[in-house]
Formats: structure tokens, sequence, C-alpha cells
């Protein structure tokens, strides 16, 4: 079992993970060795979370969900692999993590108090006062 808060605990079968080769820059290094990690995490199939973590999963998951509600998550920017599986692992905690969160509170509407509103029109009438003055002298033809 894989703890990702006090609530939430995934079973070692949902979770995939895959050694990739990276891309990008780095001799020969990056050409034999397969250091990227893929993790794969099926959110419509996953029994360990309710229906609305899973809903708010894959509003938040964006480009990295497939149609098939898988998360895909690619982590390449560590030499080692097993950085690698650790920042994808942490990835996918953080983002189930802020799934599980309560929704905000809605907001409540607030008017503006009587002194901010003469504290604005003082300051437009002031403009409009500099704004007259640009013109050309009343009285010189």
């Amino acid at each position: 079992m894989i703890e990702v808060s006090p609530d939430i605990t995934l079973g070692d079968d949902e979770v995939q993970v895959r050694a990739v080769r990276a891309s990008g820059p780095g001799g020969q290094h990056v050409n034999k060795v397969s250091t990227a990690i893929e993790l794969r995490f099926d959110v419509r199939g996953s029994p360990s979370l309710t229906p609305y973590v899973q809903a708010r999963l894959e509003k938040l998951a964006g480009s990295r969900l497939t149609l098939e509600g898988v998360i895909v998550m690619v982590a390449q920017s560590r030499r080692s692999q097993e950085m690698n599986r650790q920042e994808a692992f942490e990835r996918l905690f953080d983002l189930i993590r802020k799934a599980a969160e309560p929704p905000p509170p809605p907001r409540r509407k607030t008017r503006p108090t009587y002194a901010s509103k003469l504290r604005r029109i003082e300051g437009k009438v002031k403009r409009g006062g500099v704004k007259a003055l640009r013109g050309r002298p009343a009285g010189e033809e």
C-alpha cells in the first residue's frame, strides 16, 4: 500500500512504473541508459478514490490525462532512475492531495464603503479639472 495522505492510500497495483530513455542532451550516457520514468495511474479505475476526488483529479490533471482516464507523469530531469521515480511519485501525490482538498468557500458579495465612493468621485473630478485646463485659454482668439 502506498500512503498519499492520512485518509488516502493507493494499492501497489494501481500505479504502473516504467523506465524509458530520456530525451534531450546528455551524450553517450543518455543514449544507453533508461533513466526517465513514466508513471501511469488509472483515475477512473481506482477503488481508493472517492467519486468527488476522481472528478477533481481529472480536472486538475489537464493534458496529462488520456482519453481513457489515465494520468501519465514523465520525470526525466534527474540523472538517476531512482530520483526520477521519487519525483514522479511526489508529483502524482501532490496532484491527488490537491484534488482531495475541500472546495473553497463561496465568495461573499461586498459593497464599496461610502468613503471609498467619495474618494473615487473626488479623484474623477480632480482628473477632469486637469484635463479641462489643457485646452486653449478662454477669450483669446
